[in-house]
C-alpha cells in the first residue's frame, strides 16, 4: 500500500548515491537495466528524460524513468515508462504502483493522452504488474520487448 510519506523527487548531487544503490532482485536483473545505466542514459536524453527517484520518508526505496517527448515521430516513444526499478527488500508494498502513478500524474499534467511502457515476458517479468495497473498490451514486440498502453483519461 501507498502512504503519504512517498514522494518522488528530482535526482540530485545530494541524492544520486542513494538512486544508484536501488538494486532490484538478483532474478530481476535481466529484465531492468541498473540504475546507474538509466542516469547515463537521462543524461544523454535530459530534454525528454524524467528520472525520480521514490522516497518513503528518507529512505530510497525505487527509482522510476519516463520519457516526454511529444515531438517524436513513433507514437510509442512519445510519452512512456523507460524504468521502473523498486528496490529488493521494498517490493510488494506499494512503491511501484506509487512510481507508475507519479509517471501518470507528470503525463497529464504535460497533456498526454496515452502512456506505454515494454517489458521482456519470461518468469519473472513485471508483466502482471503492468496489466494490474491498468496497461493493456498493445500486440507490438519490439526488440523482444512487448509493448503495453494504457490510454489515460
Amino acid at each position: 500500500m501507498s502512504t503519504p510519506s512517498l514522494r518522488a523527487v528530482e535526482i540530485t548531487p545530494d541524492n544520486v548515491r542513494a538512486a544508484t544503490g536501488i538494486r532490484v532482485r538478483a532474478d530481476q536483473d535481466a529484465f531492468v537495466a541498473p540504475v546507474v545505466l538509466s542516469l547515463a542514459e537521462a543524461y544523454a536524453s535530459r530534454a525528454t528524460a524524467w528520472p525520480r527517484l521514490i522516497l518513503d520518508g528518507d529512505r530510497p526505496v525505487a527509482f522510476v524513468m519516463a520519457n516526454f517527448d511529444p515531438d517524436e515521430e513513433n507514437p510509442d516513444h512519445r510519452c512512456g515508462i523507460w524504468r521502473l526499478n523498486v528496490a529488493e527488500d521494498e517490493q510488494g508494498r506499494g512503491h511501484g504502483r506509487f512510481a507508475v502513478q507519479a509517471v501518470l500524474d507528470e503525463a497529464r499534467r504535460r497533456g498526454h493522452k496515452r502512456v506505454t511502457v515494454s517489458w521482456v515476458p519470461g518468469e519473472g517479468s513485471p508483466e502482471e504488474f503492468y496489466l494490474r495497473l491498468g496497461f493493456r498490451k498493445t500486440g507490438r514486440v519490439v526488440e523482444g520487448e512487448t509493448v503495453g498502453e494504457l490510454l489515460l483519461e
